[in-house]
């Protein structure tokens, strides 16, 4: 006698062909016409590419900066999220909304912004030029367009961990004698760590392949501060698919890479976080 399985969901096989075709069409599709296409033209052009010492600077400057502004982006999304979080300091809305900017903004106003402050010219770049230090054009102008970039997802992902964490947890480490710093370090860093792990991954991948904020900033010199993406539109206007495209699938495996390995870490942190509460 045959049993019909209920689904909690209605109309679960048609919803879930759906988003099988959804996925299909939209996201694996692409990126398999993408791993396929520099194929096309023979080994002879990737190798090519690959050897090509501007795209190798090209690749060191992208996933460096991108490194550096990830980096940078992890105490400064902590902060941000805890001061949100336990701290609600007046203008709290106006700050929560600022957050979310990079992601609703163009990120083509977001690189002519930067330009302008940071530029010779700009407020921020005569005070700067005082000083010696020049942003625009420069590698340091792509890592600050980079962490304005990233920063939201970290302080998004932080954020709903510190809004469920209790709080009775840190008074109980302040009443035991805690000091700031080991309250921090032993009660507040374990829990947070899968998520600010998850917020890192997603920044450092965003940055790599990011284009529009950065293009306007960076001066685009090659093997000083031209980034790959810039170089992906280079080789397409000089209807070079192959090489584009070689370059493309470079980036998309590291950021690949980078999820797969920051999914391992925070799985691993995430499993050492329960067996401590099991203890």
């Amino acid at each position: 006698m045959f049993f019909l399985r209920r689904h909690t969901l209605p109309g679960f096989p048609l919803t879930f062909g759906i988003t099988l075709l959804w996925v299909g069409l939209l996201v694996i599709l692409p990126l398999l016409a993408l791993l396929l296409r520099p194929w096309q033209d023979g080994t002879a052009a990737i190798w090519q590419t690959l050897h090509d010492p501007r795209v190798f600077a090209a690749f060191r400057v992208s996933f460096g900066c991108a490194l550096f502004a990830a980096l940078l982006d992890l105490p400064l999304g902590i902060l941000l999220a805890w001061t949100l979080v336990r701290l609600r300091p007046p203008g709290y809305k106006i700050i929560n909304a600022c957050i979310d900017l990079p992601f609703a903004i163009p990120t083509a106003v977001t690189g002519i912004t930067l330009a302008t402050l940071y530029g010779p010219n700009g407020w921020m770049g005569k005070l700067l030029a005082h000083t010696g230090l020049q942003v625009a054009f420069t590698p340091t102008g792509i890592v600050i367009a980079l962490m304005f970039v990233g920063l939201p997802f970290l302080v998004r992902t932080i954020e709903p961990v510190l809004q469920n964490f209790p709080s009775e947890v840190e008074e109980a480490a302040f009443l035991l004698g805690a000091t700031p710093f080991q309250k921090f370090y032993r009660v507040i860093l374990p829990a947070i760590l899968p998520a600010t792990l998850s917020g890192f991954g997603l920044a450092f991948a965003r940055c790599i392949g990011e284009y529009g904020s950065v293009i306007f900033i960076a001066g685009n010199q090659p093997f000083r501060s031209e980034i790959a993406p810039l170089l992906i539109v280079m080789r397409l206007q000089e209807f070079d698919y192959s090489g584009a495209t070689t370059i493309a699938v470079m980036l998309l495996l590291t950021a690949l890479l980078c999820l797969g390995g920051v999914s391992f870490l925070r799985l691993r942190a995430s499993r050492g976080l329960i067996m401590e509460e099991t203890k």
